[in-house]
């Protein structure tokens, strides 16, 4: 699958315990990621300073499901589940 452009679900939802541009001490799930812009695209994508889980995150259906609302209902519950 391929990452839903303009999404941001996985900006948001999750957090991040790792120090990156913009969060020097991470980022708190449900936080929006203060290098996501105004259309919900990453600042950092294909840049090294981008954090390792976000690189590492593959877009897949059951992550994502079929819209961006749902994406963020989906990571809100792993984030709930893995807390």
């Amino acid at each position: 699958m391929e990452c839903r452009l303009h999404c941001g679900a996985c900006c948001i939802a999750p957090s991040i315990s790792s120090s990156f541009p913009n969060h020097p001490e991470g980022k708190p799930a449900g936080e929006r990621c203060k290098n996501l812009t105004d259309d919900n695209l990453c600042k950092l994508f294909g840049k090294p300073e981008r954090p390792k889980v976000c690189h590492d995150f593959k877009a897949t259906e059951w992550v994502c499901g079929n819209s961006s609302t749902e994406a963020i209902a989906i990571l809100n519950e792993l984030e709930t589940m893995t807390n």
